[in-house]
């Protein structure tokens, strides 16, 4: 039998916020403002969908900007990611308003229960039917755990110790119902065989978990994990857990190198590595014409300043880089105490070629906060085709993750302009296959 040809994977990458991933974004004259509406969220959702996009995931973090020079005056005045809604409501409202799109929610290792989260995502999966994605976090900013009444986040590697125990805790409870445990058999008054349903019973190194979960098996058994881990620690539990990878690189040949090391480490695991998606996060700014299509991205890249890139800078690595003058070197002592995202920091090492940067540096290679913190794709359709065309087939990536530069119209460029001219290529699919987002994926439901 002749094998399919194999298709890109598109993930929408969304903030429940006043801006994308691009904090500058809201201030583009054909942003929508009415981020606080229902509405808002559900018109990407169905502009998702007729691009038939495999899913949309909301981005989430636990409270504002406060690090750089102590106070969060500047963010709220300038609109830098002080707004962050619940993001359960916006997952239902987007998946009352589609049918077929994936929905994912961040949420958080280090301030949720294993149990609540279980039962959160079970549900959800139930009432879209099979829709469902986690993507994991463990929270890095010393802010949010302020807002949880704890000092300072945990160290990087026991973040990740903590996750594993969660993560290997919420799958036992969303497997301790067995798929036909269900009876409902009016005429015997017999609901469910007690024996298809499992406690845990689990005492561990951070959590005690009894069970069983509260809620039937879900229609895809389990949601799909979505993973970002790229320290060493976070490749090892990206490459155990992780499902869909979401990765930050600068080009192709680095996404390549990490694209080869996640599969070989999920081999070594056991785990099938055609059953990772690997997808790098993009910008993307087409128009009908390549003199269009930079018209726009000037627009759109004059939106940024300093001053998002720093406040950024400073909340990722729970440092005040207002210390600082731009061009000062930051010492091995400074570097060192940086905690937050450590790929991040490597990254800025890496590309800048030196150990102890300067706060540029971190501008310049970091991208905090600027179109340069992604792979900013500008051109006609044909010629944003010819570089996802590119990354895909070198094997660089499995699909990827497109981000707004403005919302919605960044969405509805890529949708109307460039999903055809993939479609035209074959790389990319006509319409849905499955009806749940693993059968969309390609991904077996776990046993």
């Amino acid at each position: 039998m002749t094998q399919p040809p194999r298709q890109m994977i598109l993930a929408g990458f969304l903030q429940a916020a006043n801006c994308s991933n691009y904090t500058g974004s809201w201030r583009h004259p054909e942003s929508d403002l009415q981020f606080m509406t229902p509405e808002f969220y559900q018109g990407i959702a169905q502009t998702l969908e007729k691009g038939k996009f495999h899913l949309a995931f909301v981005d989430d973090r636990l409270a504002m900007p406060t690090r750089y020079g102590g106070s969060f005056a500047d963010p709220v005045k300038f609109g830098i990611r002080v707004v962050k809604l619940d993001l359960v409501p916006i997952l239902t409202a987007m998946g009352l308003a589609t049918k077929h799109l994936g929905l994912g929610a961040t949420y958080s290792t280090s301030y949720y229960s294993p149990y609540h989260i279980a039962r959160l995502f079970s549900t959800l999966d139930h009432m879209t039917n099979g829709r469902i994605a986690w993507n994991i976090v463990t929270s890095l900013n010393d802010s949010e755990a302020q807002n949880f009444g704890i000092d300072e986040v945990l160290d990087h590697d026991l973040r990740y110790d903590r996750a594993d125990e969660l993560v290997s805790i919420v799958s036992r409870l969303w497997n301790s119902w067995d798929d036909d445990a269900l009876i409902m058999d009016r005429s015997t008054g017999i609901f469910a065989d007690p024996d298809l349903v499992h406690s845990l019973d689990y005492r561990g190194n951070w959590f005690n978990s009894h069970g069983p979960l509260t809620v039937p098996r879900s229609p895809q058994g389990q949601p799909v994990l979505i993973q970002a881990g790229q320290s060493e620690k976070g490749r090892e539990f990206a490459s155990k857990w992780g499902e869909l990878i979401f990765t930050i690189y600068p080009d192709a040949n680095r996404c390549k190198v990490f694209y080869d090391d996640i599969k070989l480490r999920a081999m070594q695991k056991g785990r099938n590595p055609e059953h990772l998606i690997i997808a790098p996060a993009i910008y993307v700014v087409t128009g009908e014409t390549e003199s269009i299509a930079k018209e726009k991205y000037s627009e759109i890249k004059d939106l940024a300043d300093d001053m998002d890139a720093l406040t950024l800078l400073s909340e990722v690595f729970n440092y005040d880089f207002s210390q600082h003058d731009l061009d000062e070197r930051l010492s091995e002592d400074v570097i060192n105490s940086l905690s937050g995202l450590r790929g991040f920091i490597e990254r800025v090492i890496d590309l800048s070629g030196d150990t102890n940067p300067t706060v540029r540096d971190f501008l310049q290679h970091s991208g905090r906060g600027t179109l340069s913190e992604l792979p900013c794709f500008v051109g006609t359709p044909q010629h944003i085709a010819d570089e996802m065309e590119e990354w895909f087939l070198s094997k660089s990536c499995d699909g990827f993750v497109l981000s707004a530069t403005h919302v919605p119209g960044a969405y509805d460029d890529f949708v109307d302009l460039v999903i055809p001219e993939l479609q035209k290529r074959r790389l990319f699919r006509d319409d849905y296959s499955g009806t749940t987002l693993r059968q969309n994926l390609g991904l077996p439901e776990p046993i």
